[in-house]
């Protein structure tokens, strides 16, 4: 998508269009596969929540601090934030485990892109999207399979894919993208908007690359 058709759409409808791609690789990727069939192991969950610990901490560390910014202002919401319901879902999934300790240079790579992006508001909305709109949706998805799984009491291990505060996601996410679409970007700025979307979409795929290569460790006797 070039910067003169992101002039004439909304600025949501450029996000979604124009990261497709990456979006359903990133979704497609041999190692959530595995895992929404229920072919892998608790240890592997564990592995990915202590790598998305690090992302969410980031991004919500970096937003909280740019609130103020017009663009940033717009998608801000606390409701949102993930960070306390990973930490209450790790002390089910990984116990005493620090995840700072962790060697995951994907995650690495995805907290300094988040960092980066506090140049310009319009870079860490890209992030704030990707990744809490995407929690609103498929992320439901995800918890009922983990709860199936692993056969887990009601509420345990699954507080990630709670947002207790929003009641209705779907009015919920329409009004993000209109607040997304209010804001007054030009087409050059739109195109770095969804540029950031895209990367953030190889990103995450690049976690589930990582964790792909340990596949046979994971796998469920």
């Amino acid at each position: 998508m070039t910067p003169t058709e992101t002039g004439l759409v909304p600025l949501s409808t450029a996000m979604r269009e124009g990261s497709r791609a990456e979006h359903e690789a990133a979704e497609g990727s041999t190692f959530m596969a595995e895992l929404l069939d229920g072919r892998l192991t608790a240890q592997a969950y564990a592995d990915l929540l202590l790598r998305l610990r690090r992302v969410y901490a980031a991004l919500e560390e970096v937003v909280a601090e740019h609130r103020a910014d017009p663009i940033v202002a717009a998608v801000h919401d606390p409701a949102l934030e993930r960070l306390a319901a990973i930490d209450a879902d790790l002390a089910h999934w990984a116990p005493g485990i620090d995840p700072a300790s962790v060697d995951s240079p994907a995650a690495t790579a995805y907290v300094d892109r988040i960092r980066a992006g506090a140049a310009w508001g319009g870079l860490l909305v890209a992030h704030h999207y990707t990744r809490y709109l995407g929690d609103l949706s498929g992320g439901q998805v995800i918890g009922r399979v983990l709860q199936r799984t692993f056969d887990l009491p009601e509420g345990a291990g699954v507080r990630f894919y709670d947002f207790a505060q929003i009641a209705r996601p779907k009015p919920y996410k329409d009004d993000y993208r209109a607040r997304l679409d209010a804001l007054d970007l030009t087409p050059g700025e739109v195109e770095r908007v969804v540029d950031e979307v895209r990367a953030v979409f190889s990103l995450n795929q690049a976690v589930f690359e990582e964790l792909g290569g340990q596949i046979e460790r994971y796998r469920a006797a």
